[in-house]
């Protein structure tokens, strides 16, 4: 066949459109071709030429992009012209072009189980932590032990419940003090030693638990100390008790006179326990476990010196060496030695030096009619109750000797001699108390009465009648309060008080004045009854029969005192009467509630008490009473309905030993 000329190719209509470049150019592979068709027709071997370039080129002239597989060029016949050749792609080193493949390899299988196992041990890690945090939350952490009781497991009932029946004993162990040589067990209820269950449970890990609980209350334990509880104002006093059996105050120097002769008693050196001390050291000895505790004594020294009293011996026998003269104008009166030595004592003056100090009052009631008539002296406004009814004694203002002056010039005789006769002067004296001061205070009728009773014929007998006489007729007017300690003061065997048996913190003690909570506890309850407002008392340390529980109320000076206020727009008239087997306290003023209730609870927490003896020769016996606690509420009622409820009081009586002496003491 012949060449004929060079024909034209047909129009290609992708020619326009870039073709993707590659780095190898590759010529057709021709597998066959027509018969009588030479290879020649392609044109020259190996003759490529460049393409131009379809972006940013590398300097080698290639693309900076990664190569694209190539696209076929549309279906052609040959070329027909000489200067007409196909473009042609680079072979590659192999000979075959490069064809990059339209799939990845496929990982390994290893690689597909990884991840599967790694899903399964955190599934399986959290079944571990989940399933025994759940069955353990609601409940202390297993493995959980207070002092070697086990709690784990238990809810937090049921451990308080535990560790109360369990451990509660382990800790009443008591402690024995050491206070200058002699022992005195203090047992626990005496210093209102508890387990704080709820404090020690509370440290207990409980709720939903952590990881690192669980791993614990799996394969540990968790190991917690106690709470104890000291009630800090019960062991107040009950060192107090241990204070007045121990207690040595310094003594001061004094001069009393006995008929006409001087007595002198010489400064002292005493002791006293440290009390606040006491209370530390007690309580830490009682968190410890009981045990023996030795307590401090501190020195107490007098302020008077032998000397001083030496010096006041010598005059206390020149004062009573003749009588002493009044003189008021051309009337006078003579105070005999014997009423002199009756009405005059020396004192320490706080100087280290004693002074003498005369009673002109009492003096001026013996021998004051001798100068001035009775009809003429000043008379305080008071009230007699006349046929169950209180009838108003107006006051007076009379005519009389100033005690006070009387006393001031008597007192400088005795103390630096001189002139045995005291002029005095007649003056108007007002009275203390004046009508206008109780007058329309609406005094006039029984508002609250109460007694108590008490066996014949006991020292502390005369210490609660001498205490009624004190209080009988003083007047408590609107919005003020009464206290028991302002109107007795300190009882003293000079104003007529004797050493008694009293409780004082837990102990049966012999003191100046002891009794006086019998008649505390009577007063208050007059109060109680009349509608009064309840400003201070402390309930006993045990009950008493004679009582009524939880309406007692202790005494003691300067610590403990009784006070209530009177609360209406009334006065209250106080009057007291006594008999050998009972005390009353009545108060008069105005009613204001038709009744007063006392609502009392059961009895609850009983405690037994326990029996101990002793040899110890101030052994005071006590009949053994249980411990209790009681609720009582105070209703007020009007007009046939309750018009007022006080605040629910509640009393924790502790159980009341019974004690045996065994000794040749006092009890």
């Amino acid at each position: 066949m012949r060449n004929a000329g060079p024909i034209e190719s047909p129009t290609d209509p992708f020619a326009s459109v870039p073709l993707p470049t590659s780095a190898v150019s590759r010529k057709p592979r021709i597998e066959g071709l027509p018969p009588g068709v030479s290879r020649d027709i392609f044109g020259p071997p190996e003759r490529t030429e460049p393409r131009p370039a379809q972006g940013p080129s590398a300097p080698d002239g290639t693309s900076g992009k990664p190569a694209l597989p190539p696209v076929a060029p549309p279906a052609q016949p040959w070329p027909m012209a000489a200067d007409k050749e196909p473009q042609s792609r680079p072979a590659t080193a192999f000979g075959t072009p490069e064809r990059p493949s339209p799939f990845e390899p496929e990982p390994p299988r290893r690689r597909r189980l990884l991840p599967g196992l790694v899903v399964l041990v955190l599934v399986l890690a959290a079944l571990a932590y989940v399933v025994p945090a759940v069955l353990m939350s609601g409940s202390v952490l297993r493995g959980t032990r207070v002092a070697g009781v086990d709690i784990g497991g238990l809810t937090v009932t049921q451990a308080a419940d535990k560790l109360r029946t369990e451990l509660a004993a382990k800790l009443g162990k008591p402690v024995v003090a050491d206070i200058g040589g002699k022992k005195d067990t203090i047992q626990p209820d005496e210093a209102g030693l508890e387990l704080d269950v709820v404090a020690t449970i509370g440290q207990a890990p409980s709720g939903f638990p952590t990881p690192e609980e669980v791993w614990r209350g799996l394969f540990g334990t968790t190991e917690l100390q106690p709470r104890i509880s000291v009630d800090s104002s019960q062991l107040t006093r009950t060192v107090e008790g241990l204070a007045e059996s121990i207690d040595k105050p310094a003594v001061e120097g004094r001069v009393t006179f006995t008929g006409l002769r001087p007595k002198a008693r010489q400064p002292e050196d005493g002791v006293l326990l440290d009390r606040d001390d006491a209370v530390r050291r007690i309580s830490d000895t009682f968190l410890k476990g009981g045990g023996p505790v030795v307590l401090t004594l501190r020195p107490a020294k007098p302020a008077t010196t032998p000397e001083a009293v030496t010096a006041a011996l010598a005059k206390a026998k020149a004062a009573v060496a003749a009588p002493l003269t009044l003189t008021l104008g051309a009337k006078q009166v003579q105070v005999p030695p014997a009423m002199i030595a009756a009405n005059l004592t020396y004192n320490s003056d706080g100087d280290g030096t004693l002074a003498p100090e005369f009673d002109a009052k009492k003096v001026l009631a013996a021998v004051g009619s001798g100068l001035v008539d009775a009809a003429q002296q000043p008379r305080d406004a008071s009230y007699q109750i006349v046929n169950g009814k209180p009838v108003l004694v107006p006051a007076r203002t009379g005519r009389g000797v100033n005690d006070k002056l009387l006393a001031r010039d008597a007192e400088k005789v005795f103390a630096d001699g001189g002139t045995r006769t005291i002029p005095v002067r007649l003056g108007t004296v007002a009275p203390t108390v004046d009508t206008s001061q109780i007058q329309g205070l609406g005094i006039k009728e029984l508002v609250g009465e109460f007694t108590t009773t008490y066996d014949c014929c006991q020292a502390r007998v005369k210490n609660i009648q001498r205490m009624a006489q004190e209080v009988d007729g003083h007047l408590v007017k609107p919005g003020d309060t009464f206290s028991l300690h302002d109107v007795v003061g300190e009882p003293t065997v000079e104003d007529g008080y004797v050493e008694a048996g009293q409780i004082v913190g837990g102990r049966m003690v012999n003191i100046v004045g002891g009794g006086g909570s019998q008649f505390a506890t009577t007063m208050y309850n007059a109060a109680f009854f009349g509608g009064f407002d309840d400003v201070e008392h402390q309930p006993m340390d045990y009950y008493a029969p004679r009582y009524p529980a939880g309406r007692d109320a202790a005494l003691l000076y300067p610590d403990l005192d009784l006070k209530w206020r009177n609360d209406s727009e009334y006065g209250v008239l106080i009057k007291t009467a006594f008999t050998d087997t009972s005390v009353t306290v009545s108060l008069w003023s105005t009613k204001r509630y038709d009744r007063v209730e006392a609502v009392e609870s059961e009895r609850r927490d009983l405690t037994p008490f326990r029996r101990e003896s002793s040899s110890a020769p101030d052994c005071l016996p006590t009949v053994g009473e249980q411990g209790f606690t009681i609720d009582v509420t105070r209703v007020f009622h009007k007009d046939g309905k309750v018009v007022k409820k006080d605040k629910k009081l509640t009393t924790k009586y502790r159980p009341q030993p019974q004690v045996t002496c065994t000794g040749t003491g006092t009890g």
